[in-house]
């Protein structure tokens, strides 16, 4: 990886984790940055108490305010890692209300408001989280990950980063016992790219 010598090991690990994607090339060029976003992760490592599905919930929400295809891309798929299906994530996305998940739904709902409105949190919202189940400490706890997500998505516009994947269109096996074959993947995202480019 082309980093800085004092970030690359930590960049590796961030390629590793979350496939190469522009934003974290800018950091590598500014420990400062990364020392800042990987200082958080830790903090949220060391002791967070969300379990990855709600993680990635929250993630993929805060993207999703924020107009940041670049990390909803990512958290999509770690959504799909952790469990959720299309349809959840596509409600995820929108905001929606996902049967039988009503507690996390009042979560998520705190999580876009403080995205949304620079923190602020309408009471009837805050009501609804705390009569779902969630304690002071686990909403403080959640502004920390919304927080460190606006950080990237923030930093992904504010760089005009483009996610470094490819990306084909697939059609999946259907009819009855998928008896209709499906076809592989073809094309590329950034074939399509009008070439929006990085600003480090």
């Amino acid at each position: 990886i082309d980093a800085h010598e004092e970030v690359r090991d930590t960049m590796q690990k961030l390629s590793d984790k979350f496939g190469k994607m522009v934003s974290s090339y800018d950091m590598a060029h500014a420990p400062l940055v990364l020392g800042a976003y990987g200082r958080f992760q830790q903090a949220i490592t060391d002791h967070g108490t969300f379990d990855v599905r709600t993680r990635e919930a929250i993630a993929l929400a805060v993207a999703a305010v924020d107009d940041c295809a670049d990390c909803q891309f990512p958290h999509t798929i770690g959504c799909r890692a952790a469990g959720w299906t299309l349809d959840q994530i596509s409600a995820l996305r929108r905001g929606e209300r996902i049967m039988y998940e009503e507690k996390l739904t009042a979560l998520l709902a705190v999580a876009r408001q403080v995205a949304d409105n620079t923190g602020d949190v309408d009471e009837d919202t805050w009501g609804r989280a705390l009569q779902a189940g969630w304690t002071i400490d686990e909403l403080a706890e959640l502004f920390t990950h919304v927080f460190a997500n606006i950080f990237t998505n923030y930093l992904n516009h504010y760089t005009r980063a483009d996610i470094l994947a490819d990306v084909g269109t697939a059609v999946e096996s259907g009819g009855l016992s998928n008896a209709t074959a499906g076809s592989n993947a073809t094309g590329n995202v950034l074939a399509n790219d009008p070439g929006s480019a990085s600003r480090t």
